[in-house]
């Protein structure tokens, strides 16, 4: 096990279920100095664990290991925090509780400030899934995010992001016949036909147009599809799936008791430095969408990934988005508080 865990206790949600015995599993990188302000929290995506986030941690790179503290708290839901697939009856499989982003930072709050002592991060940065909780720290804790660094993630699922989700979710209704109570008799064979649909979603018209799948190895469309979108999906379990995926179509950084939904006012209250990130040919989490958001922000530089790899030019596969993003958290780490951008 290359990960600890932190035990949380009985856990009550926004929903107002209580989860017994719930922790969070978090992999940290360097270490904390002694004053406990070189620390990053890096949170995964949906569907990820920690290890997706390493291509961005190493030597060298903004997320240095030698010079910061960088922590990667699991999400709820993914198979190594707390999910349906390792809790038991009666809160297993479809019966784990609706957990939301927030719900998700309260508890990443917990680890970093009960478990390390510390009150003051540098940064909290994320792809996709991520970055909502990159804004969802910025809003939650004003006055202890110095910076944010969200990529290729909004600050709430927007209407369209919405519609991508829930026809991520068909196939799996589909399967039990659009029979709810049936959900439990789902596999992980399942998912083969989620992986078909988010194949049209995650890269580009341009990546499928310029064949640069065969750059990853595959002679074929074909090929691309059953290897990467289908392989991909099929390993996870289509229970945990359907946790993050309720979690992130109802994101939003304001649906909780200190914004009240108040969505502008979440935007406007996140003090933080922001560096925003989108890929310019994401196709449902738009550069549109996340220029809206970084208007009403008052420190924040909206600075697009220039990519064909649309939602993927976050995913640390392609060298140029690689090399982007990392030399913009550098600018970004090197910002003094004091200063405005």
């Amino acid at each position: 096990m290359d990960y600890e865990i932190y035990d949380l206790g009985d856990v009550t949600f926004q929903s107002g279920v209580t989860l017994p015995s719930a922790f969070l599993a978090y992999k940290t990188y360097g270490r904390l100095n002694e004053q406990k302000d070189n620390v990053i929290v890096y949170p995964t995506a949906f569907g990820d664990q920690h290890v997706q986030n390493e291509w961005l941690i190493g030597n060298g790179m903004a997320l240095d290991p030698q010079k910061y503290f960088i922590i990667v708290p699991n999400l709820l839901g993914n198979g190594l925090s707390s999910s349906p697939s390792n809790t038991p009856p009666p809160f297993d499989r479809t019966h784990f509780p609706q957990v939301t982003i927030y719900d998700n930072v309260k508890l990443q709050h917990r680890l970093v400030t009960e478990k390390f002592g510390i009150q003051k991060i540098a940064l909290v940065v994320g792809w996709s899934m991520g970055g909502i909780q990159s804004f969802q720290w910025g809003a939650s804790y004003p006055d202890m995010v110095e910076r944010i660094a969200p990529f290729c993630g909004g600050a709430k699922t927007w209407q369209q992001t919405y519609i991508v989700l829930e026809g991520m979710k068909a196939p799996l209704m589909s399967a039990v016949g659009f029979d709810s109570s049936k959900l439990n008799q789902l596999t992980f064979a399942d998912m083969r036909a989620v992986g078909r649909v988010y194949a049209g979603w995650g890269l580009s018209q341009a990546f499928y147009r310029e064949e640069l799948y065969r750059e990853l190895g595959y002679d074929s469309l074909t090929d691309f599809v059953a290897g990467v979108w289908e392989d991909s999906f099929m390993k996870m379990d289509p229970h945990n799936f359907l946790t993050m995926l309720w979690t992130g179509q109802f994101a939003d950084i304001s649906a909780n008791p200190a914004y009240n939904g108040d969505f502008v006012e979440a935007l406007k209250s996140i003090k933080a430095f922001a560096y925003i990130m989108p890929g310019s040919t994401d196709l449902f989490c738009t550069a549109d969408d996340n220029e809206y958001e970084s208007k009403l922000i008052p420190n924040a530089v909206f600075n697009p990934i220039k990519s064909i790899w649309g939602h993927f030019a976050g995913r640390g596969i392609n060298g140029a988005d690689n090399k982007f993003i990392d030399d913009n958290l550098k600018r970004l780490l090197a910002l003094s508080t004091n200063e405005r951008i």
